[in-house]
């Protein structure tokens, strides 16, 4: 990653994992639809507190909300983890190629190091 890309929808879906609660939330969604009510019931917050948590995940894109009535109802949608892991693979790829390059260039300056002196000369 160049300084100054910009990711607005990775860095939401970051913002959104960053908290304990929010992955809870997550964790639970994973399993099936649930009401908001169902998903603030094994909190110690306030359902205004969960609401607030819920809302980070929308504008992440992590959840999505389908009304019936007067009932909301929420779901997970993995596509945004999806994204992230990828931007983690690229970012994982890139330090491993180097880290190889640098794990090569100081075994090639250990061999001319510890090589015999007559070997020295011809290794340049």
């Amino acid at each position: 990653m160049t300084t100054g890309e910009q990711h607005p929808a990775l860095d939401q879906t970051l913002l959104a994992l960053a908290d304990p609660t929010r992955r809870a939330i997550l964790q639970r969604l994973s399993r099936g639809e649930a009401r908001v009510t169902e998903l603030a019931a094994p909190f110690a917050i306030s359902l205004n507190s969960v609401s607030k948590h819920i809302r980070m995940l929308e504008r992440a894109e992590l959840v999505r909300r389908r009304r019936v009535g007067r009932e909301h109802f929420l779901s997970f949608n993995p596509a945004p983890l999806d994204e992230a892991a990828r931007w983690i693979a690229e970012r994982q790829a890139q330090w491993s190629r180097r880290l190889n390059a640098l794990d090569a260039l100081l075994q090639a300056e250990d061999l001319a190091a510890t090589a015999p002196p007559e070997k020295k000369g011809r290794m340049r």
